[in-house]
């Protein structure tokens, strides 16, 4: 009877020490599969579906960056990022065209002087008024000979002269014409250009979006 009492305890003992094992190991795993830290103090690296945007790796494609080189390329003769706007200088006095006047008319009592200008002139710096000047001039060139400037081809016109779907935005059919917005901003800078695909009477003018931030346009003149 002794013997058996003996026996009943040992091999009590030895299935509680079974079962505390068995309950650390199970412990053990479902702290890993919650994202515990290794051995180490490592936290685990969690799945790439669990990150938000904004924890993801951000690289450009190759897309992107010949994009940016780009517009590199067309700002390299301009000058330096971060200038005023730029304003036209004013004409001398002594240079100022003589007016005809008509029979019985007095020439004004004080000179006229020109009306300060509005609108993106006004408002971009000389850098971007001067690369705007270089985009225009190729954009209209292609524009001219699409013959059906639809969305579509515009966008494929475009997309031709190195200008990515990302910074194409507004394509919208206008009757036998297409409108739509770049966004051309580097730099700090804020030149987008609005354009008007029309075939041989094609037109790109400059405009003006926020400094950062999502395309927004604040200032334009319409082609």
């Amino acid at each position: 009877m002794t013997q058996n009492r003996f026996s009943t305890q040992v091999f009590a003992r030895h299935r509680h020490g079974l079962a505390t094992v068995s309950l650390a190991a199970l412990t053990s795993l479902a702290l890993t599969g919650c994202g515990s830290e290794l051995n180490d103090g490592t936290p685990q690296r969690e799945s790439a579906k669990n990150l938000t945007p904004q924890e993801r790796p951000s690289h450009p494609s190759p897309e992107q960056e010949a994009f940016a080189a780009m517009l590199a390329t067309y700002a390299q003769t301009c000058p330096a990022p971060g200038g005023k706007p730029s304003v036209p200088p004013a004409e001398p006095a002594d240079l100022e065209p003589t007016q005809s006047l008509a029979p019985g008319e007095r020439p004004p009592a004080e000179p006229i002087e020109p009306a300060p200008p509005t609108g993106p002139e006004a408002e971009l710096n000389d850098r971007d008024w001067c690369a705007s000047v270089h985009h225009e001039q190729r954009i209209v060139e292609a524009l001219q000979k699409v013959a059906q400037p639809t969305p579509a081809t515009v966008r494929k016109t475009l997309n031709d002269l190195g200008y990515i779907d990302e910074h194409i935005h507004g394509l919208k059919q206008d009757g036998r014409t297409t409108r739509f917005y770049l966004d051309l901003r580097e730099s700090g800078g804020r030149l987008c250009e609005t354009g008007l695909a029309a075939g041989e009477t094609s037109d790109v003018t400059p405009c003006v979006a926020l400094a950062s931030g999502p395309f927004t346009v604040t200032t334009e003149k319409r082609p």
